[in-house]
């Protein structure tokens, strides 16, 4: 009440008046790109350290969404939706991206583990190869297993979609379908900022794909998050 009281004073109908005004008055942000990317330019050329990080990394999502545009891309897409088993795994300084990544495909189709090699053996892969899997790798400098992995899933049976950098030479021999990262930025030993938005916009765009069964996918899923957060232990 007091707040309705506060807004009519200022000449507003309550709370959805201002929510109007805001809407008809705020300048949106298309409007605004061109003047903040004109000013980041310029801060950049000036040797502005967090402007010539932010350019860099506006270059990387440009790339990103080039990249999206492309046939591998939609392969990559229909490939993870369609295949019985999808295994994910990277080198164990990148595991916490890769159950992210594992996470967010849960929200869009069953049957998705990741891999972190600890057992030694990668049985989970090739105890009893799946029918229809698919591993996606993702890959990077430290991951020196990642070729072997991607050789013994092809022979095995398995499609292979790897997340690479841009010069991988046994990409094109032991990956089905080949994702190529931004290029590494010197000081960047991981390329972590890359790797993490392609993954995100993947899984957004498995997610888009696999629509009505995505949404209903994700509104179980939290009624299940809701049901056993709240169960008492004992």
């Amino acid at each position: 009440m007091t707040v309705g009281r506060f807004l009519r004073s200022l000449g507003y109908h309550g709370l959805d008046g201002i929510k109007v005004h805001l809407k008809e008055n705020a300048p949106g942000i298309t409007s605004q790109l061109p003047n903040i990317l004109e000013q980041l330019q310029k801060d950049a050329s000036e040797g502005r350290p967090l402007a010539t990080q932010i350019a860099e990394q506006i270059e990387m999502l440009q790339h990103i969404y080039n990249l999206a545009g492309q046939p591998q891309w939609r392969d990559a897409v229909s490939t993870i939706l369609s295949s019985g088993h999808v295994f994910v795994t990277s080198h164990p300084s990148l595991a916490g991206i890769g159950r992210y990544f594992r996470d967010r495909l849960t929200f869009a189709r069953d049957q998705v583990l990741f891999l972190d090699g600890a057992n030694g053996s990668y049985i989970e892969l090739f105890g009893e190869p799946a029918e229809d899997g698919l591993l996606v790798v993702i890959d990077s400098p430290n991951f020196i297993t990642s070729r072997l992995l991607a050789r013994s899933a092809r022979r095995a049976g398995y499609k292979v979609l790897l997340l690479t950098g841009q010069f991988t030479e046994w990409a094109h021999e032991f990956a089905n379908i080949t994702l190529s990262l931004p290029p590494q930025r010197a000081n960047s030993r991981e390329n972590l900022s890359a790797i993490m938005a392609l993954l995100e916009y993947l899984a957004t765009s498995v997610a888009h794909a696999a629509g009505e069964a995505a949404e209903t996918r994700t509104r179980r899923i939290e009624e299940l998050q809701g049901m056993f957060a709240q169960a008492p232990l004992r």
